[in-house]
């Protein structure tokens, strides 16, 4: 089976790649991962191309992408630039170009979803994400994979090409419980939705852990528009009192990170003992300083997140990040998917968590801290 495959690496999930190649190897009792790295070229006035060296001809291929990765630079006109989704984007598309029709079936493993925020019209707008789905398939994509897909609903954006979501909760779980010393249960901790759009996230950890669940909601100015939209006024929180306990935050993206600090903020002022964050994905568009001052304030007390998408390595360090570990995750949902297994079992993980819930709370006591 291990030749009946090719796995693309692109540039921005290189070094991420080699290590879901061992666990390839391992998976396979292989010497040989089967992994391509597309090459990248960039001319000096901001065109490219891909370039693979070697064929794929009646392969399944994998094509594995992190378009928020901004860590990837390119030269034009005697400046640098940072890679934006549309440029990450635009290589996945010239990779299948690449292809030219060869393969045997093409499948896009996009840790985050190009444009999933542009998931939906409320006004005279684009709509990205379903554009971006659709033009995949007409250039012949099977599948796309993707994690903690802002609304799962864009599938219904494509009627022949396969699109599966997968989420980390086991693997944030497992970390999470690995490191904190406390018991998790509804007299200690309380999960806490950022806003309405996380409300369904909230709503599936708090009984994954068996746990109250709360949920703020923005109040924004909608006469005004900063950075691209409304902003928020005041926070409003709905829930159960938290007055020494814990908060668990849960959303699917950390951008500029100013609503969960706020969130976080506002549930100090309630008596909270601190936060604890749960995200997917996390860019810190404005820095880490906000975070830095709210872990020394006691405000947060750990930030969790995958590396399934990009991160400075100077921010790992951190004593408020805790960084899931998601590429062996990744590497047995691409062996099921080679070996005709079923990737249901990968998809639902409620049941592991109950059991690793249900060990933490037996082998430690609570603590304050």
């Amino acid at each position: 089976m291990d030749n009946q495959f090719k796995i693309i690496i692109m540039n921005n999930f290189k070094d991420r790649g080699k290590i879901i190649g061992e666990y390839i190897k391992e998976n396979f009792k292989t010497d040989d991962p089967n992994i391509i790295y597309a090459k990248n070229v960039r001319f000096s006035n901001g065109e490219g191309k891909v370039i693979l060296g070697e064929s794929v001809r009646n392969k399944i291929v994998f094509i594995i992408s992190d378009v928020s990765n901004y860590g990837e630079t390119y030269e034009m006109y005697g400046h640098t630039n940072h890679m934006s989704p549309d440029e990450h984007f635009v290589d996945i598309k010239r990779t299948i170009s690449a292809i030219a029709g060869k393969a045997k079936k093409i499948i896009v493993v996009m840790p985050l979803l190009y444009e999933s925020r542009q998931h939906r019209r409320l006004m005279r707008e684009s709509l990205d994400c379903a554009m971006a789905l659709q033009e995949l398939e007409r250039l012949g994509v099977d599948s796309v994979l993707t994690f903690d897909a802002h609304d799962i609903n864009i599938q219904n954006a494509v009627s022949k090409m396969s699109f599966d979501s997968f989420f980390p909760n086991y693997q944030v779980m497992k970390t999470l419980l690995k490191k904190e010393d406390f018991r998790i249960d509804k007299d200690n901790m309380v999960v806490i939705s950022p806003d309405t759009g996380a409300m369904q996230r909230a709503i599936k950890y708090a009984n994954m852990l068996g746990l109250d669940v709360g949920m703020f909601y923005k109040r924004r100015d909608y006469t005004k528009i900063v950075n691209g939209k409304n902003p928020v006024v005041q926070h409003e929180y709905l829930g159960r009192d938290v007055k020494d306990k814990y908060i668990l935050i849960v959303d699917d993206m950390i951008a500029s990170g100013g609503s969960v600090i706020d969130v976080a903020t506002e549930m100090k002022k309630r008596g909270a003992l601190g936060a604890y964050i749960v995200a997917t994905f996390s860019f810190f568009t404005d820095g880490i300083e906000k975070f830095e001052q709210a872990y020394k304030a006691g405000i947060i007390k750990k930030v969790y997140t995958t590396n399934l998408s990009y991160m400075p390595v100077e921010y790992k360090g951190k004593p408020w990040i805790g960084v899931v570990d998601c590429l062996e995750f990744v590497a047995r949902i691409i062996t099921n998917i080679i070996e005709g297994q079923s990737i249901s079992y990968l998809v639902d993980s409620d049941e592991k968590i109950k059991e690793l819930l249900i060990e933490h709370n037996l082998k430690f006591s609570f603590k304050r801290k």
